[in-house]
C-alpha cells in the first residue's frame, strides 16, 4: 500500500467514525476513533524515520 492510499483509509475510517458518532453508535465510533488515530502516528512515524529525521532527544 502506498501512502495515498494509507491516507485515504484513514480518512474513511475517521468520517465512519464520525457518521457513528452522530447516529449514537458511542463504543463503535470510539473504536474508529482510535484505530484512526493510531493509523495516522503509525504512517507518520513511518515518514519520519524513512527521512532519518526520528529523534528521541
Amino acid at each position: 500500500m502506498n501512502d495515498l492510499q494509507k491516507d485515504i483509509l484513514t480518512g474513511t475510517i475517521f468520517i465512519i467514525g464520525l457518521l457513528g458518532f452522530i447516529s449514537g453508535e458511542f463504543i463503535i465510533s470510539s473504536a474508529l476513533f482510535a484505530a484512526a488515530a493510531i493509523a495516522s502516528n503509525v504512517n507518520v512515524n513511518r515518514k519520519r524515520s524513512k527521512a532519518g529525521q526520528l529523534s528521541w532527544d
